[in-house]
């Protein structure tokens, strides 16, 4: 397997931890529902391939997100796994569910634009983040990690360009209530490099740790890698991808696939950052679940590999 060589840069980060959403993020976009032992084998080949965390499931109702109505069935196939096993949890409800079977860790979903927050969760702004803080409280009583992702950092296909200091207000409110850590999301990939680094400068201004952020980056512009260089410049070391670069936004119409798992490693690697990945591995996962659902996967990287190995056959 072709690989590329190995050339570190100065002043980034020796290791980054990889959070997979291809799972829950990926599948919950498909238009039809992938069987529950499907979904189970591929969170065990993400583990085998060395991902340690791996976003499983959510527990929304499912006349949201149909396509992850199995959440009760699916996260006991899995949970034995020696990984983290995060869970979306959008109300008090859906924690109620996860923690009855044992999850340790979750994560709320917000919005930094209020046409985003009514579309999602029909509310605005500040009532969705009141209901998550009895939620977020719950759970940080119960010693359970939470994850506050925050949609739309950058742009919003109503509203247009985000004021970072809106981000950041909305940032700062995740992580008083008891947010252990945050997740940047461009969910309609309009970001560019310096606009990434000028967001997370500005939360840095207002205390808010870099160690305490990851970012979730949409690669609707060719920008996603891009975007994650210049958030290793800035120091970040959590960085959000799906396997085979499975997943959008079902609320979001302009939002298309996440940045590619593969196509981060393949980039993390030639950086000589590790990942405790085996890219040969994870690709021969991502093509196996574009297989199982009957078409190509959108990474790049993928794709290589996947035709490399069919010209040695």
């Amino acid at each position: 397997m072709t690989l590329p060589m190995v050339v570190p840069a100065p002043h980034l980060p020796p290791r980054v931890r990889i959070h997979e959403v291809g799972a829950r993020d990926g599948l919950q976009n498909e238009k039809s529902t992938v069987p529950t032992e499907v979904k189970a084998e591929f969170i065990h080949r993400l583990a085998d391939a060395g991902l340690t965390t791996i976003e499983a499931t959510s527990f929304v109702h499912p006349k949201w997100v149909p396509q992850l109505a199995d959440a009760e069935d699916l996260f006991p196939r899995v949970a034995d796994l020696p990984v983290s096993l995060p869970v979306l949890v959008p109300n008090a409800r859906g924690l109620d569910r996860a923690l009855s079977l044992g999850a340790t860790r979750v994560a709320v979903f917000a919005s930094a634009t209020e046409s985003f927050a009514k579309a999602n969760l029909n509310r605005t702004v500040d009532e969705a983040l009141t209901m998550f803080d009895p939620v977020v409280e719950r759970a940080k009583t119960e010693g359970v990690h939470v994850r506050g992702y925050l949609s739309m950092c950058f742009g919003d296909p109503w509203e247009g360009a985000v004021p970072v200091p809106q981000v950041v207000r909305v940032c700062k409110v995740l992580l008083d209530m008891g947010c252990d850590e945050l997740s940047l999301g461009d969910t309609i990939g309009v970001a560019t490099p310096g606009h990434v680094r000028n967001l997370l400068t500005a939360l840095n201004e207002q205390s808010v740790p870099t160690d305490s952020l990851g970012v979730h980056f949409h690669d609707t512009y060719g920008q996603a890698l891009a975007n994650t260089y210049a958030a290793l410049q800035h120091g970040v070391t959590t960085v959000d991808a799906s396997a085979g670069g499975l997943g959008g936004c079902p609320f979001a119409r302009s939002a298309t696939g996440n940045l590619a798992t593969e196509d981060l490693v393949w980039m993390l690697r030639g950086l000589g950052i590790d990942t405790g990945v085996d890219l040969g591995r994870l690709v021969a996962t991502s093509a196996w679940m574009a297989g199982r659902l009957g078409r190509p996967s959108p990474s790049r990287t993928v794709r290589a590999l996947s035709h490399e190995d069919d010209k040695e056959q």
